[in-house]
């Protein structure tokens, strides 16, 4: 901060309290960006786990489904004595068509949760258009 000095013109203040709030803001500036580099950091490595741990639980889901085509396909072969061939084919159909209709139902859901309809910022758009009247009011 600038020394205040009584001899010093009323120019002089003004501009010495000009740069030490010019030099305020870059500071605060910097500190928002030194800020905002850390937070993105620390977030890419959160995405990189969340990353690995999601294909790490894709290949777990692929083997629970390949051990659940396995397990009906051999209640086939024991139960309704189909051949090894067939009872395969049908067991993988079963819980290929199960999985698909429960990823659909799971899509469709995120699908109509995410129309542009539903991103619409309803309460901010009001509340900035009551902001903007009032201050034409008050003008």
């Amino acid at each position: 901060m600038s020394q205040v000095n009584h001899e010093r013109s009323l120019g002089d203040l003004l501009s010495g309290l000009v740069n030490d709030i010019s030099g305020l803001f870059r500071k605060e500036i910097q500190l928002a960006k030194a800020e905002t580099s850390e937070k993105v950091g620390e977030m890419m490595g959160g995405a990189v786990s969340l990353l690995v741990g999601g294909v790490l639980a894709l290949g777990a889901l692929g083997v629970l489904l390949s051990a659940l085509v396995t397990l009906l396909a051999a209640y086939f072969i024991t139960a309704l004595e189909m051949s090894v061939t067939v009872s395969n084919a049908v067991a993988a159909g079963i819980v290929t068509v199960v999985v698909g209709i429960i990823a659909w139902v799971f899509i469709s859901r995120g699908l109509s949760t995410l129309r542009a309809s539903n991103l619409n910022l309803n309460r901010t758009t009001s509340s900035l258009g009551r902001d903007a009247n009032m201050v034409k009011e008050r003008l």
